[in-house]
């Protein structure tokens, strides 16, 4: 009887010892994350000023064109026609790309749906890859839309 209390109490300690033991890990887990996360704003860094003035460079936005003199645009609205040029060429090809991929996607649902046999889980797998190429297609033309609505209003003169 001794002997089953002794060993009974060292098997609680045992667990006690061990459960204090996981949680001690989790809170040095713990303390070495937030360390790891906080480290990089107590340590110092070197800031200097600014040694040449800006000038009026930041009203008249950039000149994209590697061709220009520093700080030369040959028109004012260059830099501004330029970016809208850039946004939409990539928008353009971001479409393209995702139209042929929706395409290629509505033939896949076809072929799918055409060896499905019958099975009522292929064919609804087949319907919704043609019905998500289809969606996809609507938010790509309305992303068109969207996009050049936002660059007119944008760079409308006031």
């Amino acid at each position: 009887m001794v002997h089953a209390i002794i060993y009974g109490s060292k098997v609680s300690n045992y667990r006690i010892l061990a459960t204090m033991i996981k949680r001690l890990k989790q809170v040095f887990i713990s303390l070495a994350v937030f360390g790891l996360l906080a480290a990089p704003t107590l340590i110092p860094a070197a800031v200097y000023a600014q040694s040449n003035p800006i000038g009026d460079g930041l009203n008249n936005g950039t000149c994209l064109s590697a061709d220009s003199a520093v700080g030369a645009c040959p028109d004012a609205n260059a830099a501004t026609d330029s970016v809208n040029n850039i946004i939409t060429t990539v928008i353009n090809v971001f479409s393209i790309v995702v139209g042929v991929v929706a395409v290629i996607m509505i033939i896949v649902g076809g072929l799918k749906y055409i060896t499905s046999g019958g099975d009522s889980g292929n064919i609804s797998g087949a319907k919704n890859t043609i019905l998500y190429a289809i969606v996809g297609l609507v938010v790509v033309a309305l992303a068109q839309i969207i996009v050049r609505f936002v660059l007119a209003k944008a760079t409308a003169i006031p």
